[in-house]
């Protein structure tokens, strides 16, 4: 997600204030909780977002968006590497590609690319164009972005933030892929403001996904080829008909079907029950913006969050966390079936 260029100019003092204010809500929540959240050695992210679980080399890739460079955290080494390609610019979302390792597909600007790195140098290198929606969409870029059971990729786009309050418009939607360069690509929803989270609990033709603006979590029912139908509200965000203070940003799920949905500006991640449709927990997060996360690690049950800084913040916003003890499990993220 991308709103720190709505955000207003704070100064040093008030940013100090609200620096340590979070930290001592974390603290305190956290104290409370059975689970707790370390801070992993990575750069500090202007906007991180997309974290990826890969089980064969027990690693988290993800991007940092408006920095324009795609991640890798090595569990073994405790260590990120980071890596820039040239003439790839804003960077969302990073995907693996099935049988393909050392490439990725990444979406830039209204385009979806592959890419090759070898996971430790600061440079990558594009490939190939995979998809590009053309003319009438350059006003949009790609942001969230994950690949469903079948391994086709589902991505949505936003109005890029230089051409005026992404709050107020709706010229995003989310597309599904087929795989094949220079395929096609299926429109399945439009009048979107800002594309974002997007799951498929395991063992249902269920779909979950953010329009950040809307303050609400939506379901679909998925047909066979893809397609979406049955749009259904989930969980609405608003507390008493009213805003609550932040938005829904990225999004992943657990092996029982529980949703863990980011907040941006919230400072936490959201644990979201389906069936009940109820938030059974709260997790803190000592970063204000709260972008998305991913389940991983050698038993998976570790979530690996993402996060921004915006405006003057202090660190550790736009670090990387890991949080365990949640006792919950996830599986590995689908991988993109790319063909030749």
């Amino acid at each position: 997600m991308s709103l720190s260029r709505q955000s207003s100019r704070q100064t040093a003092s008030t940013v100090a204030v609200s620096s340590v204010a979070l930290w001592l809500l974390f603290l305190i929540g956290s104290m409370a909780a059975e689970y707790s959240v370390q801070q992993l050695p990575s750069p500090l992210s202007h906007l991180g977002e997309g974290p990826v679980w890969d089980v064969d080399s027990q690693s988290l890739y993800y991007v940092d968006i408006n920095g324009a460079a795609i991640l890798r955290y090595d569990y073994a080494e405790n260590k990120t590497y980071s890596a820039k390609i040239d003439g790839v610019d804003p960077i969302s979302p990073i995907i693996l590609v099935q049988g393909k390792p050392g490439q990725y597909v990444l979406g830039t600007g209204n385009k979806i690319v592959l890419v090759s790195w070898d996971g430790r140098s600061d440079k990558g290198t594009l490939v190939k164009t995979l998809y590009d929606l053309g003319e009438s969409e350059k006003h949009v870029r790609f942001n969230d972005g994950k690949v469903d059971p079948q391994g086709r990729l589902y991505a949505g786009t936003m109005q890029l933030e230089s051409l005026g309050d992404i709050m107020q418009q709706k010229e995003g939607k989310l597309y599904r892929f087929d795989g094949k360069a220079g395929g096609e690509f299926h429109l399945l929803k439009s009048g979107i403001s800002i594309s974002n989270g997007l799951t498929w609990p395991e063992n249902t033709n269920k779909f979950y996904y953010i329009d950040s603006v809307a303050l609400d979590i939506k379901e679909f029912d998925v047909l066979e080829n893809g397609d979406l139908q049955n749009e259904t509200v989930l969980y609405d965000l608003r507390v008493d008909g009213k805003n609550p203070g932040y938005v829904a940003d990225g999004m992943t799920h657990d092996n029982d079907g529980n949703l863990y949905v980011a907040t941006w500006g919230g400072s936490k991640l959201l644990k979201i029950n389906p069936k009940s449709k109820k938030i059974e927990q709260e997790i803190a997060i000592p970063a204000k913006q709260v972008t998305s996360a991913s389940f991983g690690g050698p038993q998976m049950d570790e979530l690996f969050v993402t996060t921004a800084h915006t405006g003057n913040q202090d660190a550790p916003a736009g670090a990387l966390f890991k949080v365990t003890g949640l006792g919950a499990r996830g599986k590995p993220m689908d991988k993109m079936i790319l063909k030749d």
